[in-house]
């Protein structure tokens, strides 16, 4: 029971498998060009076609293969797929008079099918500077907004059905019901996957590769790496190594926290201190591309000779989650690079591991709920994201151990309001960040010169859209003032109200 998805470079194709795993039903991504043999190898039930960054209205864009229709399974395309899904079969693609980004008013024909059981209008997510001109033979319409004429079409007797709009996004309300809709009423398909399988399922493929050879974890503390070595102990046992690097770019505590809760939970824990290293290598570093490339060349740098004096190590494991690896590079599509994260683009081309990345193919909600099946403790799983590179994209310009200690100071802050107020397990994240801006103020009757700090708190289900939390005045204040009163060298904070798009959730 497989639905097949499409990759044309959608900074969203993987929260489409995800949104269709949610239902418990097993999917797949391929590249445009998967030749039809290769799908009707899978026998898919359905197949989505992504989104994507290119134009149809420019020439040359991807298109998968034409014979790809006569497999006689129904198919869905979203947003360049539903256009691309016209143009193939005959319609007309241009210009549109007027891009869409944001949300808009979908007002339905029909809401039979795909739209069955809601209501004739409906909140969607935009996001397209073209659009469909001219249906295909036997297309109708099934919905349009004020600025989409054909936002939602069929071919109802080939089940052939194009969504100008995201489903899978969190800002589209009834995209879950839209995704349900097509993957049980129009595929047929019957829900079958789940955590558990997907648990056997790593753990036997761990095993096949990894054969009788020893694997190193980096292992930060976090969630994801804390999921990659619960799931690496269950599948190797004592084959498996899981160190832990105090690089003086993590949060409070850290190093307590994870010898408390790993120590007797893994076969074998090792802690390296290179404090100094990371920070010598980090001096005079502005540009946050650089810092990336130069943090992910250290970890590898640092384990390579971790593992050099003993027998040998050949693979790595990472807790490498699908938002890292979409924003870092292309997986399957022409995706563009949103960042480079340290443990994707990062890392050195001639390390001398492989790698092992049980959850790239997870966005964190889904990792929380895999820790949950192995055992993990609710103190690891709830905690906030935290970038692998710790205060490094944080903190804005250079970094230095002096400005690391400032934010560590004001992130502790940050946490113990946000628990204190009963808002931690509320927000997806919430933390500081260090500006490089320095403003006046005035302490103690005196004119003092300090930095800024910024908060960023936001609401999300799967980090790949975002909103900004609209906290409370009282709190907001009740944080500003702790941190100014008790963090020397702050005399200003500020409140981040930008949603994820345009902006990211990280500054850096």
């Amino acid at each position: 029971m497989m639905i097949v998805i499409l990759d044309f470079g959608s900074q969203y194709t993987q929260l489409i498998a995800r949104r269709i795993r949610s239902l418990g039903v097993y999917c797949e991504i391929f590249p445009y060009d998967a030749s039809p043999q290769e799908l009707r190898a899978k026998n898919p039930k359905g197949i989505v076609f992504s989104g994507g960054p290119s134009s149809l209205a420019n020439g040359f864009a991807p298109q998968c293969a034409p014979d790809l229709f006569l497999m006689g399974v129904p198919i869905l395309g979203v947003c360049y797929g539903h256009q691309l899904l016209a143009r193939m079969l005959g319609g007309k693609v241009r210009k549109a008079n007027k891009r869409e980004y944001g949300l808009a008013k979908l007002t339905l024909e029909s809401s039979a099918g795909i739209f069955d059981g809601l209501a004739f209008e409906q909140i969607v997510w935009m996001s397209h500077a073209d659009e469909v001109e001219e249906l295909p033979h036997g297309f109708v319409r099934l919905g349009s907004t004020d600025n989409s004429r054909y936002c939602a079409v069929a071919h109802p007797v080939k089940k052939l059905y194009g969504l100008q709009f995201h489903p899978e996004v969190h800002h589209t309300p009834q995209g879950h019901k839209i995704l349900e809709n097509f993957v049980f009423g129009i595929c047929k398909a019957a829900s079958s996957w789940t955590m558990p399988c997907f648990i056997d399922t790593q753990c036997e493929e761990i095993r096949k590769r990894v054969g009788a050879q020893k694997v190193l974890c980096a292992l930060s503390g976090g969630v994801d790496s804390s999921v990659t070595a619960a799931l690496l102990e269950r599948a190797i046992g004592d084959q498996l190594t899981c160190v832990f690097v105090d690089h003086g770019l993590l949060r409070h505590g850290e190093l307590e926290r994870v010898r408390r809760v790993f120590g007797k939970r893994v076969s074998r824990l090792e802690i390296l201190e290179v404090q100094e290293l990371f920070f010598q290598s980090l001096q005079g570093v502005t540009d946050p591309e650089e810092k990336r490339r130069r943090i992910g060349s250290l970890f590898i740098e640092v384990f390579e000779k971790w593992a050099s004096p003993r027998e040998p190590v050949p693979y790595l494991a990472q807790g490498t989650l699908y938002p890292d690896v979409i924003e870092s590079r292309s997986v399957l599509g022409p995706s563009s690079v949103i960042k480079t994260h340290h443990n994707v683009g990062g890392l050195p081309k001639n390390m001398k591991f492989e790698l092992i990345e049980p959850l790239s193919a997870l966005f964190k909600d889904e990792v929380r709920k895999l820790g949950a099946e192995l055992g993990l403790p609710e103190e690891i799983l709830s905690r906030h994201p935290f970038p692998g590179p710790g205060f490094a994209v944080r903190i804005l310009g250079e970094v230095t151990q002096d400005r690391v200690g400032l934010l560590r100071r004001a992130d502790r802050m940050v946490e113990e309001e946000t628990r204190r107020a009963g808002l931690y397990q509320k927000l997806w994240q919430i933390f500081a960040v260090l500006v490089p801006v320095k403003t006046v103020g005035v302490v103690g009757d005196e004119r003092a010169y300090g930095e800024l700090i910024a908060i960023r708190a936001v609401e999300s289900i799967d980090a790949m859209t975002a909103d900004w939390a609209k906290l409370a005045p009282d709190f907001l204040s009740q944080l500003s003032n702790r941190i100014l009163n008790e963090v020397a060298g702050i005399n200003r904070v500020v409140y981040d109200i930008s949603s994820k798009p345009p902006a990211t959730i990280e500054w850096e």
